[in-house]
Protein backbone atom coordinates (compact mmCIF):
# COMPACT_ATOMS: atom_id res chain seq x y z
CA UNK A 1 0.00 0.00 0.00
CA UNK A 2 1.73 3.31 -1.28
CA UNK A 3 1.81 6.59 1.09
CA UNK A 4 0.21 9.66 0.31
CA UNK A 5 3.54 12.03 -0.45
CA UNK A 6 2.84 15.94 0.52
CA UNK A 7 5.13 18.56 0.40
CA UNK A 8 5.97 19.92 4.21
CA UNK A 9 4.61 23.08 4.64
CA UNK A 10 4.55 24.68 7.72
CA UNK A 11 0.90 25.45 9.65
CA UNK A 12 1.04 29.51 9.60
CA UNK A 13 -2.66 29.36 11.34
CA UNK A 14 -1.37 27.86 14.05
CA UNK A 15 2.87 29.13 14.15
CA UNK A 16 4.08 28.29 17.26
CA UNK A 17 6.04 25.62 16.47
CA UNK A 18 8.59 27.69 14.40
CA UNK A 19 10.75 28.16 17.21
CA UNK A 20 13.69 30.51 16.02
CA UNK A 21 13.35 29.91 12.21
CA UNK A 22 12.53 33.70 11.89
CA UNK A 23 15.35 35.32 13.83
CA UNK A 24 17.84 37.40 12.34
CA UNK A 25 14.72 37.71 9.03
CA UNK A 26 14.26 41.33 8.32
CA UNK A 27 10.27 42.43 8.65
CA UNK A 28 8.70 41.52 4.84
CA UNK A 29 7.54 44.47 3.21
CA UNK A 30 4.21 43.28 2.23
CA UNK A 31 3.75 45.65 -0.71
CA UNK A 32 1.28 44.02 -2.45
CA UNK A 33 -1.65 43.74 0.17
CA UNK A 34 -4.01 45.86 -0.97
CA UNK A 35 -4.18 44.09 -4.25
CA UNK A 36 -3.69 40.94 -2.46
CA UNK A 37 -7.39 41.57 -0.13
CA UNK A 38 -8.64 42.41 -3.25
CA UNK A 39 -7.48 39.18 -5.08
CA UNK A 40 -8.48 37.21 -2.00
CA UNK A 41 -11.72 38.85 -1.59
CA UNK A 42 -13.15 38.16 -5.28
CA UNK A 43 -11.65 34.59 -4.74
CA UNK A 44 -13.80 33.77 -2.39
CA UNK A 45 -16.91 35.70 -3.41
CA UNK A 46 -16.93 33.68 -6.68
CA UNK A 47 -16.24 30.18 -4.61
CA UNK A 48 -20.29 29.49 -4.42
CA UNK A 49 -19.37 28.76 -0.57
CA UNK A 50 -17.19 25.45 -2.05
CA UNK A 51 -14.35 23.45 -0.65
CA UNK A 52 -11.75 25.73 -1.98
CA UNK A 53 -8.57 23.95 -3.13
CA UNK A 54 -5.58 26.13 -4.46
CA UNK A 55 -3.81 24.54 -7.39
CA UNK A 56 -0.05 23.99 -7.22
CA UNK A 57 2.06 27.15 -5.29
CA UNK A 58 0.82 30.73 -7.31
CA UNK A 59 -1.77 31.49 -5.02
CA UNK A 60 -0.39 30.36 -1.90
CA UNK A 61 -0.34 34.01 -0.58
CA UNK A 62 -4.28 34.22 -1.14
CA UNK A 63 -4.37 30.91 1.01
CA UNK A 64 -2.67 32.07 4.15
CA UNK A 65 -4.33 35.88 3.80
CA UNK A 66 -7.66 33.81 4.22
CA UNK A 67 -6.68 31.50 6.64
CA UNK A 68 -5.43 34.54 9.03
CA UNK A 69 -8.70 36.20 7.63
CA UNK A 70 -11.58 33.42 8.18
CA UNK A 71 -13.66 32.42 11.30
CA UNK A 72 -13.46 28.80 9.85
CA UNK A 73 -10.68 28.27 7.39
CA UNK A 74 -11.73 24.55 7.13
CA UNK A 75 -12.54 24.76 3.71
CA UNK A 76 -9.44 26.11 2.39
CA UNK A 77 -7.25 24.00 1.25
CA UNK A 78 -3.50 23.84 -0.36
CA UNK A 79 -3.04 21.35 -3.38
CA UNK A 80 0.12 20.65 -3.84
CA UNK A 81 1.03 19.72 -8.07
CA UNK A 82 2.76 20.89 -10.50
CA UNK A 83 1.62 18.95 -14.39
CA UNK A 84 4.20 21.14 -16.33
CA UNK A 85 6.53 17.95 -16.01
CA UNK A 86 4.21 15.41 -17.64
CA UNK A 87 5.28 17.15 -20.79
CA UNK A 88 8.89 17.38 -20.02
CA UNK A 89 9.51 14.20 -22.02
CA UNK A 90 8.55 11.59 -24.55
CA UNK A 91 4.79 11.67 -25.16
CA UNK A 92 3.99 13.28 -21.81
CA UNK A 93 2.17 10.28 -20.65
CA UNK A 94 2.39 9.03 -17.25
CA UNK A 95 3.93 6.20 -16.04
CA UNK A 96 1.90 3.28 -14.10
CA UNK A 97 3.89 4.26 -11.21
CA UNK A 98 3.38 7.48 -11.34
CA UNK A 99 0.06 7.65 -11.99
CA UNK A 100 -0.37 5.37 -8.89
CA UNK A 101 1.32 7.69 -6.36
CA UNK A 102 -0.51 10.64 -8.21
CA UNK A 103 -4.00 9.24 -7.68
CA UNK A 104 -2.99 8.07 -3.90
CA UNK A 105 -1.83 12.41 -3.29
CA UNK A 106 -4.81 13.13 -4.88
CA UNK A 107 -7.04 11.10 -2.57
CA UNK A 108 -5.68 12.50 0.65
CA UNK A 109 -6.82 15.56 -0.36
CA UNK A 110 -10.35 14.62 -1.00
CA UNK A 111 -10.21 14.33 -4.44
CA UNK A 112 -10.83 10.46 -5.21
CA UNK A 113 -14.02 10.01 -7.62
CA UNK A 114 -15.64 8.18 -5.24
CA UNK A 115 -15.63 10.97 -2.84
CA UNK A 116 -16.21 13.64 -5.76
CA UNK A 117 -19.29 11.51 -6.82
CA UNK A 118 -21.35 11.38 -3.68
CA UNK A 119 -20.53 14.97 -2.37
CA UNK A 120 -23.23 17.71 -3.02
CA UNK A 121 -20.51 20.98 -1.59
CA UNK A 122 -18.79 22.74 -5.29
CA UNK A 123 -15.28 21.59 -5.33
CA UNK A 124 -13.67 24.99 -6.68
CA UNK A 125 -9.46 24.75 -8.42
CA UNK A 126 -8.09 28.71 -8.01
CA UNK A 127 -4.74 29.36 -9.60
CA UNK A 128 -3.00 32.08 -11.13
CA UNK A 129 -3.87 31.16 -15.12
CA UNK A 130 -2.06 31.91 -18.58
CA UNK A 131 -3.25 29.40 -21.05
CA UNK A 132 -5.19 27.01 -18.59
CA UNK A 133 -2.80 23.83 -19.35
CA UNK A 134 -2.92 23.07 -15.53
CA UNK A 135 -6.66 23.54 -14.88
CA UNK A 136 -6.97 20.79 -18.39
CA UNK A 137 -4.38 18.33 -17.10
CA UNK A 138 -6.15 18.44 -13.62
CA UNK A 139 -9.40 17.62 -14.86
CA UNK A 140 -7.52 14.74 -17.46
CA UNK A 141 -6.42 13.34 -14.49
CA UNK A 142 -9.60 13.39 -12.80
CA UNK A 143 -11.61 12.08 -15.67
CA UNK A 144 -9.19 9.34 -16.47
CA UNK A 145 -9.13 8.24 -12.43
CA UNK A 146 -12.81 7.81 -12.74
CA UNK A 147 -13.51 6.11 -15.67
CA UNK A 148 -11.01 3.12 -14.41
CA UNK A 149 -13.09 3.25 -11.37
CA UNK A 150 -16.30 3.69 -13.21
CA UNK A 151 -17.36 6.40 -11.13
CA UNK A 152 -20.09 9.10 -12.25
CA UNK A 153 -18.20 11.26 -14.18
CA UNK A 154 -20.77 13.52 -15.06
CA UNK A 155 -21.87 13.83 -11.49
CA UNK A 156 -18.35 14.50 -10.73
CA UNK A 157 -18.20 17.04 -13.41
CA UNK A 158 -21.26 18.90 -11.84
CA UNK A 159 -19.60 19.91 -8.89
CA UNK A 160 -16.44 21.16 -10.06
CA UNK A 161 -15.97 25.08 -10.77
CA UNK A 162 -12.90 27.16 -11.42
CA UNK A 163 -11.40 30.16 -10.53
CA UNK A 164 -9.09 31.62 -12.47
CA UNK A 165 -6.63 34.52 -11.45
CA UNK A 166 -6.01 36.34 -14.45
CA UNK A 167 -3.47 39.31 -15.30
CA UNK A 168 -5.47 42.93 -15.34
CA UNK A 169 -5.76 44.37 -18.53
CA UNK A 170 -7.82 47.11 -20.36
CA UNK A 171 -10.83 45.81 -21.20
CA UNK A 172 -12.54 45.88 -24.87
CA UNK A 173 -14.85 43.75 -27.13
CA UNK A 174 -11.98 42.26 -28.01
CA UNK A 175 -10.06 41.29 -25.11
CA UNK A 176 -8.74 37.80 -24.86
CA UNK A 177 -9.73 35.64 -22.28
CA UNK A 178 -8.11 32.38 -21.57
CA UNK A 179 -11.02 29.94 -21.74
CA UNK A 180 -12.49 31.33 -25.22
CA UNK A 181 -10.82 29.07 -27.41
CA UNK A 182 -10.60 25.73 -25.01
CA UNK A 183 -13.03 23.18 -25.73
CA UNK A 184 -12.87 21.25 -22.48
CA UNK A 185 -13.70 24.86 -20.67
CA UNK A 186 -16.66 24.02 -21.64
CA UNK A 187 -17.50 21.51 -19.00
CA UNK A 188 -16.99 23.56 -16.25
CA UNK A 189 -17.96 27.15 -14.54
CA UNK A 190 -15.44 29.21 -14.81
CA UNK A 191 -14.96 32.48 -13.09
CA UNK A 192 -12.15 34.91 -13.41
CA UNK A 193 -10.66 37.64 -10.93
CA UNK A 194 -8.53 39.88 -12.68
CA UNK A 195 -4.87 40.56 -10.33
CA UNK A 196 -2.81 44.11 -10.76
CA UNK A 197 0.03 42.95 -13.15
CA UNK A 198 2.56 43.56 -10.21
CA UNK A 199 1.03 41.10 -8.02
CA UNK A 200 0.07 38.40 -10.98
CA UNK A 201 4.09 38.50 -11.79
CA UNK A 202 5.32 38.70 -8.83
CA UNK A 203 2.80 35.34 -7.08
CA UNK A 204 3.58 33.89 -10.72
CA UNK A 205 7.14 34.21 -11.24
CA UNK A 206 9.08 35.97 -8.57
CA UNK A 207 7.88 34.82 -5.42
CA UNK A 208 10.24 32.80 -3.46
CA UNK A 209 7.75 29.71 -2.43
CA UNK A 210 8.24 27.78 0.97
CA UNK A 211 7.92 24.41 -1.36
CA UNK A 212 9.70 23.06 -4.19
CA UNK A 213 7.52 22.80 -7.40
CA UNK A 214 5.75 19.40 -6.82
CA UNK A 215 6.11 17.46 -10.33
CA UNK A 216 6.12 14.22 -11.44
CA UNK A 217 9.60 13.54 -10.42
CA UNK A 218 8.78 14.25 -7.11
CA UNK A 219 5.29 12.95 -6.06
CA UNK A 220 6.34 9.73 -4.28
CA UNK A 221 9.70 11.16 -3.30
CA UNK A 222 10.21 11.80 0.58
CA UNK A 223 12.63 14.03 0.91
CA UNK A 224 9.54 16.31 0.58
CA UNK A 225 8.55 15.95 3.59
CA UNK A 226 11.78 17.67 5.15
CA UNK A 227 11.59 21.47 5.75
CA UNK A 228 14.09 23.37 3.65
CA UNK A 229 15.84 25.87 5.96
CA UNK A 230 17.44 28.14 3.78
CA UNK A 231 18.14 31.71 4.09
CA UNK A 232 15.70 31.87 1.27
CA UNK A 233 13.03 29.66 2.42
CA UNK A 234 13.48 31.61 5.91
CA UNK A 235 12.77 34.89 3.98
CA UNK A 236 9.26 33.24 2.27
CA UNK A 237 8.28 31.67 5.71
CA UNK A 238 8.65 35.57 7.12
CA UNK A 239 6.51 36.73 4.85
CA UNK A 240 4.05 34.42 4.49
CA UNK A 241 3.27 34.62 8.66
CA UNK A 242 3.46 38.41 7.82
CA UNK A 243 0.35 37.63 5.83
CA UNK A 244 -1.87 35.36 8.14
CA UNK A 245 -1.10 38.21 10.79
CA UNK A 246 -2.14 41.21 7.95
CA UNK A 247 -5.29 38.58 7.57
CA UNK A 248 -6.38 38.78 11.23
CA UNK A 249 -6.44 42.32 11.81
CA UNK A 250 -9.88 44.06 11.87
CA UNK A 251 -9.00 46.62 9.00
CA UNK A 252 -8.01 43.67 6.52
CA UNK A 253 -10.87 41.61 7.37
CA UNK A 254 -13.16 44.66 7.02
CA UNK A 255 -11.87 45.41 3.68
CA UNK A 256 -12.46 41.85 2.44
CA UNK A 257 -16.18 42.32 3.60
CA UNK A 258 -16.34 45.51 1.72
CA UNK A 259 -14.99 43.91 -1.72
CA UNK A 260 -16.97 40.78 -0.90
CA UNK A 261 -20.35 43.14 -0.62
CA UNK A 262 -19.68 44.60 -4.30
CA UNK A 263 -19.66 40.82 -5.50
CA UNK A 264 -23.08 39.71 -7.19
CA UNK A 265 -22.84 36.35 -4.62
CA UNK A 266 -23.80 38.73 -1.91
CA UNK A 267 -27.30 38.52 -2.54
CA UNK A 268 -26.76 34.72 -1.22
CA UNK A 269 -27.13 33.84 2.46
CA UNK A 270 -23.93 31.98 2.80
CA UNK A 271 -21.70 35.49 1.60
CA UNK A 272 -23.81 37.28 4.23
CA UNK A 273 -23.18 35.55 6.71
CA UNK A 274 -19.41 35.35 5.94
CA UNK A 275 -19.19 39.33 5.97
CA UNK A 276 -21.00 39.54 8.86
CA UNK A 277 -18.78 37.30 10.62
CA UNK A 278 -15.71 38.95 8.96
CA UNK A 279 -16.98 41.97 10.57
CA UNK A 280 -17.63 41.01 14.22
CA UNK A 281 -14.69 38.88 14.64
CA UNK A 282 -12.30 39.74 17.45
CA UNK A 283 -10.68 43.30 16.66
CA UNK A 284 -6.76 43.55 16.73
Amino acid sequence: MREAIRPFRWDLVRPDHLGSLLDGIPEPDLWFLDDLVDCAAKVLARSEDGELYFVGRSADSVFDLLGGALPDPGRLHLLPLSTASMDSFFDGRLHPAEVTQLRVNLAAHGLAPTALARGSRPIVFADVVSTGTTMKQLLGILRDWASDERADWPAILRRIRIVGLTRRTHTSPNTHRWQQHADWARAVPIRNVSVESALFSYLADHQHKLTSSFGRYLWAAEEVREPARDHGTRRALAEAVAIVEAGRTRDVRERLARTMSREPAIAEPWLRDLVGRLTSKGST
